[in-house]
């Protein structure tokens, strides 16, 4: 695929205005699907089924087969609409959106059109350095999830070139949310980065509210960005496009601010703009053209005759709002000047989307520097080194135990890996660990004296360094001390103990 032309992004924002608007899809994580009995793979009990296991007549379109509405979907819909600032439709009803794909057995979708459960909301995003954004919400909508197709043969993975496709249904009618933005002016060079931070919030409200994990590399989150330019002082907006299923934060950063560059390189020649989907290539960080983008009366919506309006009582969603969690942006200042980090240490743990575990760990006992040093650090490192999520690595209180065994002196940093190891590997709590594999700090000064005494005598050449004043000199002696402690003392002891004990050698 060859790469498109691309205008500097600074010249291309002295040129155009961009506007961006957002559109994300959050999968909830129901124990059934919206609109059936069948397991939902977007709750972690079933995730990884086989395919075409978690199905039943309704995600097929079998004929006679009815929808029935979740009622737990319904809650939770409601509940993200709260958190986003919307208000809740006294009555909503769901439409068909119909097309032609094999994704969907019955050739419709179940989603909501004019009818909305969730509307006119705004949400508060700050981006990195502290910048904070109010983002308009158009809607947010229930809807039914498709099926997943893969495309077998080709170079692609796509469509084109394939020698056949399978479909899973197993996707297919998992409950979903979709939240729309208006389009968001003002954002200019930030626009990259609000994206990013947007659906990060996203993220963040949906797994403080408990109705999904979240994960946009399971597709539990996914978000399509909308990008159109408009030349200074114009106020008609550009024509737009729709990057489709961006799964990262940082592609989500990179494929808009790349759109910017493309659409500028093409205006500024005089040419024009396609309204159309257009696909993420990850390798490459470049977009590719999709479809053109159909407009509303192309699904032909008309109201779904096997569903009866959704009027949720005044009662559920004031019970609803008062179960509402902290905001995300006014949690993020709270905890930032709780924990004392500069600026650039809580955007460590923010960038590392580990913010909840840090807190947690900090809730379970540990420092707040600690916490993040173990997350961002260590088990993020044997995260990607065994290519796992670090969250599926320890627990908080793991974590927090391992930090209270360093504060209280009974191991070091190097012993703690270890033990960060074997909690990993299965091997039980860190006690268990320290007590089964022996790794406790060796704290009887009779034991190191003996060795530091032993490894003075075979360092005669050194021993008079020491005495003669050259202190750095004693970084031998100690080295050769925790060699023969097997790394199970704590250096700063040792070194004490290395001076009193050479001063103190006839």
């Amino acid at each position: 695929m060859a790469r498109a032309e691309l205008m500097d992004f600074d010249q291309a924002l002295e040129l155009f205005e961009p506007v961006i608007g957002l559109e994300v899809h959050v999968e909830l994580n129901t124990t059934t699907k919206m609109f059936s009995s069948a397991p939902n793979p977007a709750n972690s009990a079933f995730h990884g089924a086989e395919p075409n296991t978690l199905v039943s007549p309704v995600c097929l379109g079998l004929p006679g087969s009815l929808p029935v509405v979740n009622g737990d979907a319904v809650r939770k819909s409601i509940s993200l609409g709260l958190a986003l600032g919307c208000s809740i439709a006294e009555s909503s009803r769901f439409a068909r959106k119909n097309y032609f794909y094999p994704d969907l057995a019955k050739n419709y979708q179940i989603s909501q059109y004019d009818e909305p459960i969730a509307f006119d909301g705004e949400l508060e995003v700050e981006i990195e350095g502290g910048k904070t954004f109010m983002i308009p919400i158009e809607r947010a909508h229930m809807e039914e999830d498709a099926g997943k197709l893969t495309h077998v043969g080709g170079s692609t993975g796509r469509i084109q070139g394939a020698e056949y496709s399978l479909v899973d249904y197993n996707r297919a009618g998992v409950p979903l949310v979709e939240i729309v933005t208006r389009p968001i002016f003002g954002a200019e060079a930030d626009a990259p980065a609000l994206a990013k931070a947007y659906v990060a919030t996203i993220r963040d409200i949906a797994i403080a509210l408990g109705i999904s994990e979240a994960r946009m590399e399971r597709g539990n989150l996914r978000c399509d960005a909308n990008v159109s330019l408009r030349p200074r002082g114009q106020e008609k907006l550009g024509t737009r496009t729709e990057t489709k299923n961006v799964n990262s934060f940082r592609s989500i950063e990179r494929a808009v601010r790349y759109e910017i560059q493309r659409q500028a390189a093409i205006l500024a020649k005089g040419g024009t703009i396609t309204q159309e989907t257009r696909h993420w290539h990850e390798d490459t960080g470049a977009t590719s053209a999709g479809r053109p983008k159909s407009d509303a009366d192309d699904y032909r919506y008309f109201p779904e005759p096997d569903l009866v309006p959704v009027v949720p009582s005044a009662e559920l969603i004031e019970e609803l709002r008062a179960a509402l969690p902290e905001a995300p942006a006014a949690r993020r200042r709270r905890l930032k000047g709780e924990w004392g980090f500069t600026d650039l240490e809580f955007q460590d743990v923010a960038n590392s989307g580990l913010l909840n575990e840090v807190a947690e760990t900090v809730a379970a006992g540990a420092s707040p520097a600690a916490a993040r040093k173990w997350w961002t650090g260590e088990l993020t490192r044997l995260a990607n080194a065994s290519e796992r999520d670090v969250v599926e690595l320890a627990t908080p209180a793991q974590v927090a135990e391992l930090a209270a065994l360093v504060d209280a002196g009974t191991l070091t940093d190097r012993l703690a890996r270890q033990v960060l190891e074997g909690v990993v590997a299965g091997e039980g709590s860190p006690q268990q660990i320290v007590d089964a594999r022996g790794l406790a700090v060796v704290s009887d000064d009779g034991a190191l004296i003996a060795a530091i005494d032993q490894a003075l005598a075979s360092q005669p050449d050194v021993l008079a360094k020491i005495r003669d004043g050259k202190v750095q000199a004693a970084g031998a002696v100690i080295g050769a001390v925790m060699k023969a402690m097997q790394g199970k003392a704590d250096a700063a002891r040792v070194r004490e103990l290395v001076l009193e004990r050479a001063a103190a050698v006839e």
